[in-house]
């Protein structure tokens, strides 16, 4: 059986959560040398940036101006982190 890491999420309001991976499963999306905890943190800014685009752009009937709003920003915080747009990133643009 695989062991496993233990990685601390903590919210604005200093609530936390402990996500457990399988041990390894960080080194194989990591670079030489980068720390496990920016690769896991790459992974969740990878995700919301991805689920935002999906609600803002691929809902039925549309999303709501605030949902738009919030997806920009989330693109603008994943430019900002990786240094390319996140239409560039996915192959596609609205």
């Amino acid at each position: 059986m695989v062991e496993t890491e233990t990685y601390t999420i903590e919210g604005p309001d200093g609530d936390t959560e402990a996500l457990e991976l399988p041990a390894g499963l960080v080194d194989i999306f990591s670079e030489q040398g980068e720390d496990p905890t920016d690769v896991v943190a790459d992974v969740v800014v990878q995700a919301f940036a991805q689920q935002a685009h999906v609600v803002a752009h691929h809902s039925e009937g549309g999303a709501p101006a605030d949902i738009a709003e919030i997806n920009e920003a989330m693109e603008e915080l994943f430019e900002d982190r990786f240094g390319v747009p996140l239409s560039d990133a996915l192959g596609h643009s609205h």
